[in-house]
């Protein structure tokens, strides 16, 4: 398929410059840009208005905009990261690649945040800068049936491509054995856990309760930086 003849992007929202607030690269500068729809529904994710239909209209919370129109943007601000987040990006990954190519090309550092339930393409693999993949664990996904929320063919790819970092989304000490089964049963590493929440005091709440158990399994903790300045505001 050539450039000319490419979908445009489902974008929910790009903002920014903000700062990156989970993961390895929390804190650094960054710009995001928020795809439309997604293939799981978590009664505990942040942004439903990017796939939940009983709750918002999805037309009236997206647009439709050419790859290289959200690239030119990108490119007018001087934040070195971009962080493509949704929804699940992966489910546009065809249309996602040009604007990640050109990114790219100009030595920005482009990182996608995938939930490890479809496989990158061997052209997005290499143009992207990292994989920051959120694996849902059995407490956060609506749909218990594990075979929705873990694709092992998946989380393979992701692991190959040598890009991926696992992060972790947690509410109690008692998830950390799921993840530890996944670490095991995948060879994941660098497994970063995050709390959940959205507000600063039940982020930081959680990160204390998990804080001792997470270093003792060798793992990386990261808050949720954005919440802690700005709470719950959207764009921020």
């Amino acid at each position: 398929m050539t450039a000319a003849t490419v979908q445009p992007l489902l974008v929910a929202e790009t903002f920014g410059p903000t700062v990156q607030g989970e993961g390895p690269s929390c804190g650094q500068q960054a710009l995001f840009v928020r795809l439309s729809r997604c293939n799981l529904s978590c009664p505990a994710c942040d942004t439903p208005y990017t796939w939940d239909t009983t709750r918002f209209d999805l037309r009236a919370e997206s647009t439709r905009r050419r790859a290289d129109d959200v690239a030119s943007w990108v490119l007018s601000n001087s934040a070195r990261l971009v962080v493509v987040t949704g929804g699940e990006p992966l489910l546009q990954q065809e249309q996602l690649l040009p604007m990640v190519t050109r990114l790219a090309e100009h030595g920005r550092k482009v990182e996608v945040e995938t939930n490890g339930t479809i496989a990158p393409s061997p052209a997005l693999a290499e143009a992207v800068s990292a994989f920051n993949v959120s694996v849902k664990l059995a407490g956060f996904a609506a749909d218990r049936d594990r075979n929705r929320r873990i694709n092992p063919s998946a989380i393979n790819a992701l692991a190959a491509s040598g890009k991926a970092v696992w992060k972790f989304v947690v509410s109690t000490v008692d998830d950390l054995g799921e993840i530890a089964e996944l670490q095991h049963i995948y060879g994941l590493d660098p497994i970063w856990v995050m709390p959940e929440g959205t507000t600063s005091r039940v982020v930081i709440d959680r990160a204390r309760r998990i804080a001792d158990e997470v270093i003792t399994l060798g793992w990386n903790l990261t808050p949720r930086l954005h919440v802690l300045l700005w709470g719950d505001q959207r764009g921020r």
